[in-house]
């Protein structure tokens, strides 16, 4: 007998997490992905017609205190910030609406996702898994990718090393449906871009970096004064595909200024914190709802398993 829908996620997220652990070895207290990370604090100011978007509350307030997470990819909490396999980088956003009340964006420094859906993704992981150096050729990835175009993309995106974390782009992998007050609806795609644009090292410039050059970078950074990013909607047209993750809209796609985050302190207890928090991909607010993307109710459940296990290491 086939296992409920709820109970089929939650299945597939933890054979997902001990696939992740399998390739990246158990670390206690840590992200079974994007483990090295860093929390900072902020605030949020909406754009002068946010809400034209959307009647969200952060969109209707003057401001909103917010928490940030930038992270490596990868479960190693050690991952020297100048490995080829800490890129993308992650950025998380909590919006902070009132006590135990909260909206966030999850985003990483690719435009894309690698998997349509969790099944692929978890076939893409063993793949990966079992294509050793000793592995000959054609290797089990090769052969996914080579039946997989979407993957092949996302492997061979460019992703190049900031010179800063404040100097990257960010993108939300899934669409998701914003309403505003009037009842209207568009469906769109984060996107968030640092206020001084992009900036990116040469290779002879990232084989140079110290191993945790990215972190203290912008720790400092925001010692000195407040780092900025606008955060944009990207939004669909008719008949662009809002439920697949790793198709992309066209650039010549409206860019909608939700409104600016502004970044201004390092949190002082930020690996306890990074061990507490659990960021939740599905808005869970009036005036932003989940689209059909498969990906949202997994991430979702793979996020609150890995975070109740890093709560239970810290509690030992």
């Amino acid at each position: 007998m086939p296992l409920p829908q709820d109970e089929r996620v939650v299945a597939l997220a933890n054979d997902l997490l001990q696939q992740f652990h399998q390739i990246f070895g158990a670390h206690p207290g840590y992200r079974p992905a994007h483990a090295k990370g860093l929390m900072l604090t902020g605030v949020f100011t909406p754009a002068a017609g946010a809400a034209e978007l959307t009647r969200a509350p952060h969109a209707q307030r003057p401001s909103t205190p917010v928490s940030a997470r930038f992270s490596n990819s990868t479960g190693l909490p050690e991952i020297p910030d100048n490995a080829p396999e800490a890129n993308p980088r992650g950025m998380a956003i909590r919006f902070n609406l009132a006590e135990h009340v909260h909206t966030d964006i999850v985003s990483h420094s690719t435009d894309g996702f690698p998997a349509r859906d969790g099944y692929e993704f978890l076939d893409f992981l063993r793949a990966a898994a079992a294509s050793g150096p000793d592995v000959p050729s054609p290797k089990p990835i090769e052969k996914f990718l080579g039946a997989h175009p979407a993957a092949l993309k996302f492997v061979q995106t460019p992703k190049p090393f900031p010179t800063s974390l404040a100097r990257d782009t960010y993108f939300g992998v899934t669409a998701f449906k914003f309403t505003n007050a009037a009842g209207a609806s568009r469906f769109g795609r984060y996107r968030i871009v640092p206020e001084l644009g992009n900036d990116f090292l040469t290779d002879a410039q990232v084989a140079a970096l110290p191993a945790n050059y990215h972190f203290d970078e912008i720790a400092a950074r925001v010692g000195r004064g407040p780092v900025r990013f606008k955060i944009l909607v990207q939004i669909a047209a008719e008949g662009d595909v809002t439920d697949n993750a790793t198709i992309h809209w066209p650039e010549s796609r409206e860019l909608f200024e939700l409104g600016t985050l502004e970044l201004n302190a390092v949190v002082a207890d930020t690996l306890a914190q990074q061990q507490r928090i659990i960021f939740d991909p599905i808005p869970r607010v009036d005036g932003i709802e989940p689209s059909a993307d498969p990906l949202l109710e997994l991430r979702a459940a793979i996020y609150l398993l890995s975070g109740r296990e890093r709560r239970g290491a810290v509690a030992k």
